[in-house]
């Protein structure tokens, strides 16, 4: 058996007893499997790989930390977008723990203490809530640390002293982002913050600055951003700032991916949505592969 080093996301639907109650156990069960599965899909499609689903919750093996931690802050979207007269009944939640570390993988299973560290982060998480270990934390780069919350040192069931821990909150707005970011002083005097997204492609250059209103990308005339190429969608994505983030929402049929500096493993989107930063390139309507897609590179500054 070989060790390697693997980021590791355990995630644990909550709520799942009311709604055996409510629904009984058949159309529980259905309903808890469809959800734990989707899941594993939605982390599969970031680039993770689906170790098992235990009951109301599943492991998954990430290479990339950056895409393991922001495909895990999307999870509880992801469950909504399953809505049902069920699930409106019993709403369910999702809880997740994400850490980093060496593992062993034997017999379609994997083990190690960041596995056992992110179950029992998993564990102390809220309905809704990531939390992530300092290794993963430390492996995130300087914009996507900034939207991550120190819940200081905590006592993890295993551990023999307390581990740093941090809340994943991307979806924090603008002003708990300057309140973190700056001091009363310069609060006071007002802050100017460059906030805007260069994105280019040949000899196309747009700004989208965050007072600015979505950009839509796609092919055709009513397009803010067109692309001509068949296999882009008339509204394919749209490009706008939400709550101090960029952020990115594929419509298309043929799908989308951002592929972010640094990390070799892309983000793929097929209906959903993924937040900008750094810099990086996008790819509209073929697979990452294909070295034909029709590909926009983007800069995010975020500056104070």
């Amino acid at each position: 058996m070989e060790q390697s080093v693997r980021t590791v996301v355990f995630a644990d639907l909550t709520g799942s007893t009311g709604l055996f109650e409510k629904a009984g156990n058949v159309a529980a069960t259905q309903i808890v499997t469809r959800c734990t599965h989707a899941l594993g899909r939605h982390l599969a499609t970031a680039g993770g790989r689906v170790v098992k689903y235990l009951g109301d919750g599943v492991l998954v093996l990430f290479d990339d930390t950056m895409a393991a931690v922001q495909a895990a802050a999307r999870m509880q979207e992801v469950l909504e977008e399953l809505a049902s007269v069920e699930l409106q009944r019993a709403p369910l939640g999702v809880k997740t723990g994400v850490d980093r570390g060496s593992i062993v993988e034997h017999d379609g299973d994997c083990y190690g203490d960041a596995v056992n560290v992110a179950a029992r982060l998993s564990d102390r998480a809220q309905a809704g809530e990531t939390l992530i270990g300092e290794a993963v934390f430390a492996s995130l780069p300087e914009p996507m640390r900034i939207a991550c919350h120190s819940l200081d040192r905590i006592t993890i069931k295993g551990k023999a002293e307390p581990m740093r821990v941090w809340r994943v909150d991307f979806a924090r707005s603008a002003e708990t982002t300057l309140t973190t970011l700056l001091g009363y002083q310069e609060l006071i005097d007002g802050p100017t913050l460059i906030q805007r997204i260069d994105i280019d492609r040949l000899d196309q250059h747009v700004e989208l600055h965050a007072d600015d209103g979505p950009l839509i990308i796609g092919r055709g005339e009513g397009a803010g951003f067109p692309i001509d190429d068949p296999r882009v969608s008339r509204r394919h994505a749209r490009v706008e700032w939400a709550g101090g983030q960029c952020v990115i929402t594929d419509f298309s049929s043929n799908g989308s991916w951002v592929r972010f500096a640094g990390s070799s493993a892309p983000v793929i989107l097929r209906r959903d949505s993924c937040t900008l930063y750094g810099e990086g390139e996008i790819g509209l309507g073929a697979t990452p592969d294909d070295f034909t897609a029709p590909t926009l590179g983007f800069r995010v500054i975020d500056e104070g």
